[in-house]
């Protein structure tokens, strides 16, 4: 009813629609899975099963000799961050483990409207004038040639740790890991830029362990456990929206064991600011992650840092609390911005683009890429959208699949048409001067028409299986629940219930979203909810008396629900059809 054609997985051997028996044989399938050894390691991630050995990334093994050299030397290490989730959480797991093993260490996360994103000369200089020896870059770096060649040439050992795509020409550091350089064979290039901090400092602990030590030193070598650090990988990793398969799952699968136990105590406090009960993807990516990124989008990522780092809890509170209004005042100017945004993305899918480009006077660059996302989802077109300011404009992109932002983005920079630029696939970061507006804009749609042959793939919905209502049960959601975690790369089964009679709907949550009632063929019920439902023809039709007792099909997602002590299945429905 909504216009989007609905389209059901299939996978060898798919001549049992309407079963629940063997849905996660059949979803897995239908995802590329298809033999039984993959299908039990997919279901029972672990660690052990997916970890590589870090030597398999290129100058691995030249990183974490010069890393244990500097912290056996006693010198001073700086690591250099970016100001997102990913960039917070890579310097954190940094920063503890080096202090854990005595070692002197500063850390640096830049401003994203004073110094943007990357390398900076001034902060190296600041860097530099602390007497700094080893600079360490987490998520970011890869793009810094001329900052990395200034650091060399002021003394510094510099080694980069990064997943951004490279340009042509790597920078001159004393090592490069980065799974998506050229002459990497890793096959992890899936990874996000704190999954890579994590197996470099595997690396460096194995390298250390092969050192002779002292007594002092092999004890924290050894008594410390770099598995306590998965809680951030796992933040980072899903917040940028790195692909949940291979080892990511596995990293994500663990860590939200870890996060459950509460040890950190900055995350356990944000946990009770946010409310949140029980660790997950979604409490991850909607509920904590905004929260930490809320700072570095408004001002400065530096309370995000140092919540993670805190051992102090009046600090801990102090830090979250103010990430939670932070994070209030983002929605605010978010939402402010996003109207005028849309408005013009109208104007211009109205023209038969195929992608997004809207640029406004002033806009806060820090709520850019958000927006990008939200019109990269409602138009299902590649979308950027930037701030112009002082004859400068800044902005953020988010792409759909089949097209590579960040290849696009990499070719507008060696063009010329953009001064500074990177990212990758999904997303991407840029800066132009005000009088390349138009030229940008060209040619991000020549690129874009170039990647999808000139043709706008429609708006379809691929659900993972169809099956009777019947079968949508409380038993169904747990098995359905061995699929976890979901996240990009591995979305939440969406599904087809056949078979189901309305019983009644009903607007709640001031009128925007409904909830109601379906009877299935079995002669069981299923409750739904739909969210912003209301006013769309979906909620129109289940509004309308005169249509109850039809029979419908529904396509959404299928959940737990807890109300009043009570468990049950709900479905959340984002499509209904006759």
């Amino acid at each position: 009813m909504l216009g989007r054609a609905w389209a059901v997985a299939t996978y060898p051997g798919n001549d049992d629609v309407g079963s629940a028996d063997n849905l996660l044989q059949r979803i897995l399938m239908a995802r590329g899975i298809t033999d039984m050894a993959a299908m039990e390691k997919f279901l029972n991630p672990s660690i052990k099963e997916y970890m590589p050995d870090p030597s398999v990334l290129r100058d691995m093994d030249a990183a974490a000799k010069l890393i244990a050299d500097s912290v056996l030397n006693n010198e001073k290490i700086a690591i250099y961050g970016d100001y997102d989730v990913d960039g917070i959480t890579s310097t954190a797991i940094f920063v503890k483990y080096l202090r854990a093993l005595g070692a002197d260490v500063m850390w640096h996360l830049p401003t994203r409207e004073g110094e943007g994103y990357g390398l900076n000369i001034q902060a190296i200089d600041d860097i530099r004038a602390d007497g700094v020896n080893l600079l360490i870059t987490v998520d970011c770096g890869i793009s810094g040639q001329a900052e990395v060649d200034y650091a060399k040439s002021h003394g510094m050992n510099v080694v980069i740790t990064d997943h951004h795509s490279p340009d042509s020409e790597l920078p001159m550091a004393d090592a490069v890991v980065n799974p998506k350089r050229a002459d990497d064979t890793s096959g992890v290039s899936y990874l996000a830029g704190v999954g890579v901090a994590f197996l470099t400092l595997v690396a460096l602990r194995r390298e250390l362990k092969t050192r002779p030590l002292g007594p002092d030193m092999a004890a924290r070598v050894r008594d410390t456990n770099l598995m306590d650090y998965l809680d951030f990988v796992a933040l980072g990793t899903v917040c940028d929206t790195m692909p949940l398969v291979g080892l990511n799952r596995a990293l994500v699968a663990t860590g939200l064991k870890v996060l459950g136990l509460r040890n950190n105590l900055g995350l356990r406090t944000l946990m009770d600011v946010a409310k949140v009960k029980t660790p997950s993807v979604y409490a991850l990516g909607f509920v904590l992650g905004p929260r930490l990124n809320a700072a570095g989008r408004l001002d400065s990522a530096t309370p995000a840092l140092e919540l993670l780092l805190t051992d102090n809890p009046l600090v801990a509170n102090d830090l979250a609390a103010r990430l939670h209004e932070m994070n209030h005042e983002r929605i605010d100017i978010q939402n402010a911005i996003m109207l005028c945004a849309d408005d013009m993305a109208a104007t211009e899918c109205a023209n038969g683009r195929c992608s997004l480009f809207v640029c406004g006077d002033n806009w806060h660059g820090g709520v850019m890429g958000i927006i990008a996302g939200r019109l990269k989802d409602k138009y299902n077109l590649p979308s950027c959208v930037a701030t112009r300011c002082d004859g400068v404009i800044n902005g953020s992109g988010r792409s759909i699949p089949g097209v590579d932002l960040g290849k696009i983005i990499h070719d507008a920079l060696a063009l010329g048409i953009i001064s500074e630029g990177g990212g990758h696939a999904a997303a991407a970061g840029f800066s132009l001067p005000a009088e390349n507006e138009g030229a940008f804009c060209e040619f991000l749609e020549s690129a874009v028409r170039t990647q999808i042959g000139g043709i706008v793939a429609p708006g379809e919905i691929v659900a993972d299986a169809e099956l009777d209502a019947g079968g949508a049960t409380l038993k169904l959601v747990k098995k359905l629940s061995a699929l976890e975690p979901f996240g990009q790369g591995n979305p939440e089964p969406t599904l087809v219930l056949n078979g189901a009679t309305l019983r009644y709907a009903r607007t709640m949550g001031g009128g925007a979203h409904l909830r109601g009632m379906v009877a299935t063929s079995s002669g069981t019920q299923l409750a739904f909810v739909g969210f912003n439902l209301v006013g769309t023809a979906v909620g129109n039709f289940l509004l309308d008396d005169a249509n109850v007792n039809t029979t419908i099909k529904l396509l959404g997602r299928l959940k737990e629900n807890e109300y009043n002590g009570r468990i049950s299945a709900q479905f959340y429905l984002e499509d209904i059809a006759l």
